[in-house]
């Protein structure tokens, strides 16, 4: 039995709702723009360009009817994830094409060949874009970084890659109090926190106390991950065990600048 158009289309919606929300920055804006889509292909079918496949083509078919798409800029539902907000606000300030190849080639996944069949671009220009939308990223998140952490070639080694990444680190604290007392002293816009520290303090003591003074993203880099790893409270978002990869050190620092994701320490 031949499978109709609608039936091809289906499967593909869930992830263009996605990509429409992630651009425009609210759910109720994307879904109106994705629904005048499927209008305008249940309108003339013609419009729908199938040749490099139907995902493709509906992300096309989309990138032609709201090229340029800006960012909603309405009030977000009081309970939206902080993270998200801080994402649309990120994603704001980028130029929207940039916007919209960064969304496509890594929320959606599309290798810069389906790229650029979607937006009407060639492949050099897909990497020019990515790198101005990464650029754009690296310089919204540059900021000041408080390590705690008691052994001094992993501080050094954090405060190296801390560095190469653009950021800077304001103080590397050896104690629960010399944590607390630096964050108080001069706000961090990130915390690297080991657990167990010089004077037998914690660094989950810290991490509470800062947080009671003011929202900031926390990484854990522990050799005792099962003290975070009870399930029974929320558990931190970024969690590493020593040895760590700095690579996915690395990559912990952007996703949680990007998102700005705190922890979660309640008792």
């Amino acid at each position: 039995m031949a499978t109709s158009l609608s039936q091809e289309i289906a499967p593909h919606l869930p992830y263009l709702r996605r990509y429409a929300r992630a651009l425009t920055g609210s759910q109720a804006s994307g879904d109106a723009h994705v629904t005048a889509c499927l209008e305008a292909i249940v309108a003339d079918p013609s419009v729908f360009d199938r040749s490099h496949g139907v995902k493709v083509g509906l992300y096309r078919l989309f990138q032609e009817l709201w090229h340029g798409l800006e960012i909603d800029d309405s009030p977000l539902p009081e309970d939206t994830d902080f993270g998200e907000r801080t994402a649309r606000d990120r994603l704001a300030a980028m130029p929207p094409e940039s916007r919209q190849i960064l969304l496509l080639t890594t929320l959606e996944g599309f290798r810069p060949e389906e790229a650029a069949a979607i937006s009407d671009r060639t492949v050099p220009e897909i990497h020019d874009l990515i790198a101005t939308a990464v650029a754009e990223i690296d310089r919204q998140i540059a900021t000041r970084v408080l390590i705690i952490e008691d052994e001094p070639m992993i501080s050094m080694d954090l405060a190296e890659i801390v560095e190469s990444l653009g950021h800077q680190v304001t103080t590397i604290a050896r104690t629960a109090a010399q944590a607390v007392r630096a964050a108080g002293a001069d706000t961090p816009g990130l915390v690297l926190a080991d657990i167990q520290l010089a004077d037998g303090s914690s660094g989950l003591d810290a991490v509470r106390d800062i947080l009671a003074m003011f929202e900031v993203p926390v990484i854990f880099i522990t050799s005792f991950p099962e003290r975070l790893l009870t399930g029974q409270r929320p558990e931190p978002t970024f969690l590493l065990t020593k040895p760590y990869d700095p690579n996915a050190v690395k990559a912990a620092i952007s996703q949680a600048l990007f998102f700005r994701t705190t922890a979660s320490l309640d008792a």
